[in-house]
């Protein structure tokens, strides 16, 4: 007997609706109604609130073979929503770009290193560019760790294509400009988003 037909008969037997189910193990009815038409499995903690709902072991629910392959599924999306955290949170860090004092100023024929906010050795264009580049790469960031935080696959591919668009747009618009402190960390944070979508695209 599979899965799905052992966990038909065990709600069955005790009378319940897949509403009812889906309240005491805190799922939705659509989830009840696709693990019992043999379209989707659980995840472990869900089994684990089945076995205890039921009283029954999880062997008896699921054969070795295929609890390791959920469990190894489980492994794959755990990794997936941390880089994809990662890389909302590098987009974050931008921000030092901002706060940082990156950006050369000479006074009094000193050479002094500024944040965005004092930075007045270049033109207004380029500053102008920087705060719209740094400001967009810190709102996608938001956006990317919005989406995995709600589990919403939708958009994700979209905003990370966004993501490293804008930072190889900075670095090269930085290396146009000779801002030599903020392209060597704007590098970095790409470098390191590259790391990350290699590891994402692995456990893809």
């Amino acid at each position: 007997m599979e899965f799905n037909e052992k966990l038909q008969k065990l709600r069955k037997d005790r009378g319940l609706t897949q509403e009812e189910l889906a309240e005491a193990l805190f799922v939705s009815r659509t989830a009840i109604s696709k693990w019992e038409s043999g379209r989707g499995y659980p995840s472990i903690d869900s089994l684990k609130e089945i076995s205890k709902f039921f009283s029954v072991t999880i062997d008896e629910l699921l054969s070795t073979e295929r609890l390791l392959s959920i469990a190894e599924r489980e492994n794959k999306s755990n990794i997936q929503k941390m880089c994809n955290l990662l890389l909302g949170i590098v987009d974050l860090f931008s921000f030092v770009l901002i706060v940082l004092p990156l950006y050369p100023n000479p006074v009094n024929g000193y050479i002094y290193a500024v944040n965005l906010f004092n930075y007045t050795e270049t033109t207004s264009f380029n500053k102008l560019i920087y705060w719209i580049m740094f400001l967009s790469l810190i709102v996608v960031g938001a956006v990317k760790i919005v989406l995995t935080q709600c589990k919403i696959e939708k958009g994700q591919n979209i905003v990370t294509g966004c993501s490293m668009i804008l930072s190889i747009l900075t670095v090269l618009f930085l290396a146009m400009a000779k801002e030599a402190y903020a392209i060597t960390l704007v590098f970095i944070l790409l470098i390191i988003k590259g790391m990350l979508l290699f590891k994402h695209s692995k456990n893809a």
